[in-house]
C-alpha cells in the first residue's frame, strides 16, 4: 500500500466523520450543549478559514491535527449512541450518493460568467 493510499483512505474517514459530527448537530435527541459543540467541529472542519493560518509552519497545520480530532472525540464520547449510529449510517449513505459533474460544470461556468462580467463593469468604470 502506497503512502498516498493511506493518505486517501484517511481523508475519507474525516470526510466521514466531519459528516457524522454534522448529522449529529441537526439531530433534536443530541443534547444542546453536544449539539453546538458538534456544529462547532464540524463548521471548522469544513471552514476555508483556520484558527492558525497553514501557511504559518508546523502551528498552521497542528491547530487541524489536535482542534478537528478532539472535537470529534468529544462528540462521539458525549452523544447518546442512538443518535450516533444514526448520524453514521446518514454519513455512509451521503457519502455513496453520486456526483453530478454536470452539476458541477454548471457552477464553475455560471462563476466564470460572473467574473467576466464582473470584469467588464470594472474595465468600463476606468475608461
Amino acid at each position: 500500500m502506497k503512502w498516498s493510499d493511506s493518505l486517501k483512505a484517511k481523508a475519507a474517514r474525516l470526510k466521514r466523520l466531519t459528516l457524522t459530527v454534522y448529522y449529529v448537530a441537526r439531530d433534536p435527541r443530541t443534547p444542546f450543549h453536544v449539539r453546538a459543540l458538534a456544529a462547532l467541529t464540524a463548521a471548522y472542519a469544513l471552514s476555508p478559514i483556520d484558527l492558525i493560518p497553514d501557511f504559518i509552519p508546523i502551528l498552521g497545520y497542528l491547530d487541524d491535527l489536535i482542534l478537528i480530532p478532539l472535537g470529534v472525540a468529544l462528540v462521539v464520547k458525549l452523544t447518546p449512541p442512538d443518535v450516533i449510529e444514526a448520524a453514521r449510517e446518514k454519513s455512509l449513505s451521503a457519502a455513496r450518493k453520486p456526483v453530478s459533474y454536470t452539476a458541477a460544470v454548471f457552477i464553475v461556468l455560471l462563476w466564470l460568467a460572473i467574473l467576466f462580467l464582473i470584469g467588464r463593469w470594472i474595465v468600463r468604470l476606468f475608461r
